[in-house]
């Protein structure tokens, strides 16, 4: 729209122009974004489902009453402005309709007296990152870029076929949804991680690969709608300040996983609009680390679980069970392998662990995973961009 408004403002007055920027269009984007968040939320969460609490999740109970799915009114706020600011394209269009399906997913699963299944969540997840793989791809051969080694193509990079360019990177979106879902329940953890994550991703897209001399001077490949996805990403920026406004301990309001799960999908998109995959290990190790560690826990209990282990957790570790008959005595703890006394040791995602175990305070947790996010993170940069 602003592009548009542009073209038609310009003959009469012609600072307009700059409603043409890229720079102008993401400032005015996130600062629009993050005082629609900061005024609107509050108007409407009393709509919203309230949180039932997590059995056997310590602090659950601080949250059960409070409105939650606040990512449907944060997605409509994103989407609204990205529509209002942004030159688009129907590749773009479609991203935004999947990200809105994802978190629609979400939100209809918050409002549910009933959890969904995850057969039913698996095939909603599946078609949603197969339709924006495949709009990532524009249907041809992609070219992407790796650390620490060279292709052919331009810029150092390897062209990938389509075939199989879109069921990887379907793959890498399913991990990036679950994995920041899984990092969703400390107040402001999910939400901060991901938009020091998103700052990071925009940064890159806006200023490395969407440059092109910067680009050509790092030896990267140009991807010329980097534009495009940075300006997602600081318009999603905007919307959580206004949002971890209200979700800093004590929160007034959760996005639950209407949020988290639209987050996942736009980090992994964004990160695979870099043009290197890796780059999702980069800017989102700690979400990953915290929340993907959960998903390996419970694919490694299945398995072994189907493979004839008792896999139970121990009776002793869960105060008040509902049903003990579901957990294991310390008799049979004793006759479980090794493997499985090792992993249930353990608690995912990781900010579980440090709350009940460590005796973090959910403050502590917060601030120290932030801390490594930002002290790490350049690190990582330097190892995958520079020394390529």
């Amino acid at each position: 729209m602003l592009p548009f408004l542009s073209e038609l403002l310009t003959q009469y007055w012609g600072p307009f122009r700059l409603l043409s920027s890229f720079l102008v269009i993401i400032a005015i984007g996130s600062t629009l974004a993050a005082l629609a968040t900061f005024i609107i939320l509050p108007k409407l969460w009393h709509r919203l489902p309230h949180d039932g609490g997590k059995a056997f999740v310590k602090g659950s109970e601080a949250a059960k009453g409070k409105p939650t799915g606040a990512g449907v009114i944060l997605v409509t706020i994103f989407t609204a402005v990205t529509l209002l600011v942004m030159p688009l394209h129907w590749r773009f269009i479609g991203i935004l309709a999947c990200l809105y399906f994802c978190m629609m997913t979400g939100y209809l699963d918050d409002r549910s007296a009933q959890p969904w299944g995850q057969l039913k969540k698996g095939l909603l997840d599946a078609a949603a990152v197969l339709a924006a793989a495949t709009l990532l791809s524009r249907g041809k051969d992609v070219t992407i870029w790796i650390p620490f080694f060279k292709g052919s193509a331009p810029g150092g990079g390897f062209v990938i076929p389509v075939a199989i360019y879109i069921p990887c990177a379907a793959f890498l979106l399913w991990i990036s949804i679950n994995a920041v879902n899984c990092s969703d329940g400390v107040d402001g953890l999910a939400g901060s991680l991901a938009l020091m994550t998103l700052f990071i991703l925009g940064l890159v897209l806006y200023g490395v690969t969407g440059h092109k001399k910067i680009a050509e001077y790092l030896l990267l490949p140009n991807y010329t709608d980097g534009a495009h996805w940075a300006t997602m990403a600081f318009i999603t920026c905007g919307m959580l300040a206004g949002y971890l406004w209200y979700n800093a301990k004590p929160s007034s309001v959760m996005m639950g996983d209407a949020g988290s799960r639209f987050l996942g999908l736009l980090i992994g998109l964004c990160s695979l609009a870099t043009g290197n995959p890796a780059m999702l290990l980069v800017v989102a190790h700690i979400l990953l680390l915290n929340g993907g560690t959960g998903l390996v826990k419970i694919l490694l209990l299945r398995l072994l679980k189907k493979l004839g282990f008792d896999v139970r957790q121990a009776l002793s570790n869960v105060p008040n069970p509902i049903n003990p008959k579901n957990f294991a005595t310390d008799e049979e703890v004793e006759k479980q392998i090794g493997l499985v006394r090792f992993i249930q040791r353990y608690r995912f995602p990781i900010h579980d662990q440090c709350r009940k175990n460590l005796n973090w305070s959910d403050t502590q947790v917060l601030v120290r995973f932030m801390l490594l996010q930002a002290v790490t993170t350049p690190f990582f940069i330097l190892m995958f961009i520079k020394l390529r």
